[in-house]
């Protein structure tokens, strides 16, 4: 494979500790170069992550290299070529080059090569076949380079073999497409991930959810997430898809990127965050939150300003409120200052309790509770206002009501 072409390299990738493993690896006669999302951000001039190497070596005799040089090795994928390396408290990820023996549409058996166009010959799309040297110098065997500038994410070869060697690369199609692409999508491999879509339903819910959500989270989703519809890639995962009117209205208001609140805005009001979360084996945590997002109650009153704002504050929590305010794109009412309020106001506690009904001579009952939820109420209903003394009196006197 020959050079065509040159980046500038970033600082994480010219540092101490990436001289120090380059060094290391150079001295054990093993040629190592950049590959992959590195190189592709680097081209982009975005941020970088992950530091992933292709070296052209097996693992044992890249351990023992590393080993040498007091770099700490961990075969954390030997099977498959993968070596993570610690320098100077960096882990970078070391895999042989490799080329497919048999692949059954999720898991490949790799071979070892030290050919690297036969190594980028396997991945999925063109700019995640960019190599690099430390120098700078960029090896480009698919016109990688060309399809960022031109915002085009493209299989490499034949797509449809793409798709048949891992089904999960038509959803990684569409992630790219979010986070590097421009419209059309490229013809050829949209039309494959059509064709490959029924295929799905046999992925984990895990990688599933991984890509949805990494897409979500991209500046701007909305393009490449109706194209995903479109070519039925989330008929089997996300049936109750209804549609991107609230996420675009959403991205325009959301200060940051959330992409459990995104995938909360193209789902129907009420449905069931429960059964979705279990589908896309979502932490339970995350279940709950969507469900509250998805609610319809309690029915958020931002026209009625700062009092209407501060008890549903109090009700939801800063985070859920802030949620359901950013979701709630057709309610009237100054969102903006809720907003702010939510940002800075933190809702008080309830200066009585349960235990103060007890040493008034009350037996732990029902009623117990249920005079504290009409205190509650009441304390809310005048805006927090009343002090500890004044609940205490107000508590007093519903008891002797009841």
């Amino acid at each position: 494979m020959k050079p065509n072409g040159r980046l500038v390299p970033p600082e994480r990738m010219v540092d101490a500790p990436s001289q120090r493993l380059f060094a290391a690896l150079r001295a054990a006669g093993i040629a190592a170069r950049f590959v992959g999302g590195c190189v592709r951000n680097a081209v982009l001039e975005r941020g970088i992550d992950d530091i992933d190497l292709a070296v052209d070596k097996p693992p044992a005799t890249v351990m023992a290299a590393l080993a040498a040089a007091d770099i700490k090795a961990i075969p954390t994928g030997v099977k498959h070529g993968t070596v993570t390396a610690i320098a100077d408290s960096r882990s970078f990820e070391l895999t042989t080059l490799r080329r497919d023996v048999e692949t059954d549409g999720r898991r490949a058996v790799v071979a070892f090569t030290d050919d690297w166009l036969e190594d980028a010959a396997r991945r999925d799309f063109t700019f995640n076949a960019l190599y690099a040297d430390p120098d700078g110098t960029l090896y480009d065997p698919f016109d990688g380079r060309a399809d960022l500038a031109a915002g085009r994410v493209r299989f490499i070869g034949d797509p449809d073999r793409r798709i048949a060697e891992d089904r999960l690369r038509v959803l990684r199609f569409f992630r790219f497409h979010a986070w590097y692409g421009q419209p059309p999508v490229d013809a050829a491999s949209f039309d494959a991930c059509r064709r490959n879509a029924g295929t799905l339903g046999a992925l984990s819910a895990e990688r599933v959810a991984k890509e949805l959500l990494r897409l979500l989270e991209a500046s701007a989703p909305v393009d490449a997430l109706e194209a995903m519809v479109e070519a039925g890639a989330l008929d089997h995962w996300l049936p109750e898809y209804a549609g991107t009117a609230r996420l675009r209205a959403l991205i325009t208001r959301e200060p940051t990127p959330d992409k459990l609140r995104r995938l909360a805005a193209i789902l129907p009001a009420e449905a069931d965050a429960t059964a979705i979360g279990k589908r896309l084996k979502l932490s339970t945590q995350e279940s709950l939150r969507l469900g509250v997002m998805l609610a319809r109650e309690p029915v958020l009153d931002l026209a009625g300003g700062p009092r209407a704002w501060r008890a549903g504050l109090y009700r939801l929590g800063n985070k859920l409120y802030r949620d359901r305010l950013l979701l709630a794109v057709n309610t009237p009412g100054d969102w903006r200052g809720a907003f702010v309020l939510a940002e800075s106001w933190t809702p008080p506690e309830l200066p009585v309790s349960g235990g103060d009904l007890l040493q008034m001579g009350l037996a732990p009952s029902p009623r117990v509770g249920a005079l504290i939820t009409a205190v509650e109420d009441w304390w809310v209903a005048g805006d927090f206002a009343a002090d500890r003394s004044a609940c205490l009196a107000e508590l007093v006197r519903l008891a002797k009501a009841a």
